[in-house]
Parts: structure tokens; sequence; C-alpha cells
């Protein structure tokens, strides 16, 4: 099936989630939990992550995690990513019993679409948040939908991952299949999201690449957060009183020199720019 056959399907099938303009969304991806092992991309920046996750429970945001929220390729079991981040997920325990928690599984972690992850959380493929004033609907997806070695045929795919390409990363090889990893491979995939949603005229919100897309006016309706295993930071949407807000948590100086976890706000738009 095509890019836009499949993502046209997963659209068809998600869940609508109906909202007021007071509610407040922060749309996150790609965080890759692993076991603390030297191939656990997430360790880097589990503190600026958590100290992100604490603020937005504090300021009682919904959060959405868009896929590849834990590393169920390298590993086989989340019993040993459970463990080893435990903080993590007892915030989000928190979320979950708030009702603030939703996530999407993706290739990395499509196992969770039948087993979930917390006790009354259903893992989805896809997510439409529908503003209840206005009726503007807002598409989560993964990503990985159409890219042929990270959809359908993901199971070989991750039979190299897991017994290949994870050792040889190790030693700073690149998987020549990772949609985070080869230019041109991310150029492709994002060419494709972005047809399926200008075609539409659809605001879609995505990751998969861990680049981050965020246009400021409707040349595109195709946005991407980034992901949480960037160098150093970690990047987000939020979504508030109409406006999407690219954002940027990192480790800061003070003009004392000390050092803190702060937020940043890169760009911003409203979403009713993007009015068909």
């Amino acid at each position: 099936m095509s890019t836009s056959g499949r993502l046209t399907k997963v659209y068809r099938q998600a869940e609508r989630i109906c909202y007021d303009r007071n509610d407040r969304f922060v749309i996150m991806s790609d965080c890759h939990r692993g076991i603390g092992n030297p191939g656990d991309n997430f360790l880097k920046n589990r503190q600026i992550y958590l100290a992100a996750l604490r603020y937005y429970n504090q300021k009682k945001f919904i959060y959405m995690e868009l896929g590849d929220g834990d590393e169920l390729w390298e590993n086989k079991r989340m019993e040993p990513i459970l463990r080893v981040h435990r903080e993590v997920f007892e915030l989000l325990l928190e979320f979950h019993k708030d009702g603030r928690l939703h996530m999407l599984y993706g290739n990395h972690d499509i196992q969770k679409k039948h087993s979930g992850l917390l006790q009354g959380l259903s893992v989805r493929e896809g997510i439409i948040l529908e503003e209840n004033a206005t009726g503007r609907k807002i598409f989560l997806v993964h990503g990985h939908q159409g890219d042929i070695p990270n959809d359908t045929l993901w199971r070989v795919n991750r039979f190299l991952v897991r017994h290949i390409w994870r050792r040889l990363e190790l030693l700073g090889m690149e998987n020549p299949f990772s949609a985070s990893g080869c230019g041109k491979r991310k150029s492709k995939i994002e060419r494709r999201m972005s047809e399926w949603a200008d075609h539409n005229r659809q605001i879609m919100i995505a990751g998969h690449t861990h680049r981050v897309r965020f246009p400021s006016e409707a040349e595109s309706y195709y946005f991407n957060d980034g992901s949480c295993v960037h160098p150093f930071y970690i990047t987000g949407i939020e979504l508030e009183r109409g406006v999407l807000r690219l954002v940027r948590w990192s480790v800061m100086t003070r003009e004392d020199f000390s050092m803190y976890i702060g937020r940043e706000v890169l760009s911003k738009v409203e979403s009713e720019r993007f009015d068909a």
C-alpha cells in the first residue's frame, strides 16, 4: 500500500479526542528509552526529559507521545526498560491517572498495540485532536507508515537491528535503513508525509525522522516534533489556545555560570492560519 493509502487508512481509523480551547497539549516522540547500556540513546537526555515532564505535569498539560517511546527493537522486553527508567514511568503514571496521557506506537515499539504499557491505556496508531468550538482537526501519527523497511517489513528490520546493527552502532557505523540517520531517506519520507498533509489540507504532526519541521505559514501542513535523542537537547510541540509552539529543552547557563534545565520557544504559529 502506498504512503498516501496507508495514512488515509490510519486517519479514518484514528481515535478522536475532543478538546476545549483551555486544554493544553505537549507532543513528543522518539524517546527510544532503553535498558541503560551504552546503546541506550535516551540516557544522555534523561534528566532534561524528566525536568520537562515535571513542568508539563505541574502545568496540567496533556502528554501525547507519538511512538518509539521505548526501544523494543534492540531490546526484547519492557521489564528492563521499566526498571532502569522507573522515575520516568512513575511520572507518566501520574499523567495517566489524571486522564492526561495518550500514546501512539511507532515501528520501534509496535508491540505496544497488543499489550499496551499501563493498565487501561490503549496505545493506538493514530489520533485526531478535534477542537469543540471550531471543529479544527490535528492528525497525530508516528510517521513510519509507507516507509517500507520500517512499516511492512518491520520484522525483518527489527531482526537486523537487534542482531547486527546494534553491535555495529557501538562501533560508530550507521544503520542504512534508519529513518533518523540517512539524510536522503529522511527527505524522501518527509516529502511523502508532506504531500499527504498538503493534498488533504490537514495539519499533521509526526515524528519518526527525528528532524524538526515547523512551517510558520500554510505553505505546508506537515509538522514534525523532532525527538528526545538529539545531542544535548529534546524538542516537542505544544498546543495551547489554538497556538502551536515548537519548544526546545536543554541545559542552560546563568550569568553566574550556574547551570539549569530550561525551556525555550523556537517558533510559534496560530493553527487557524491553516484552515481550509
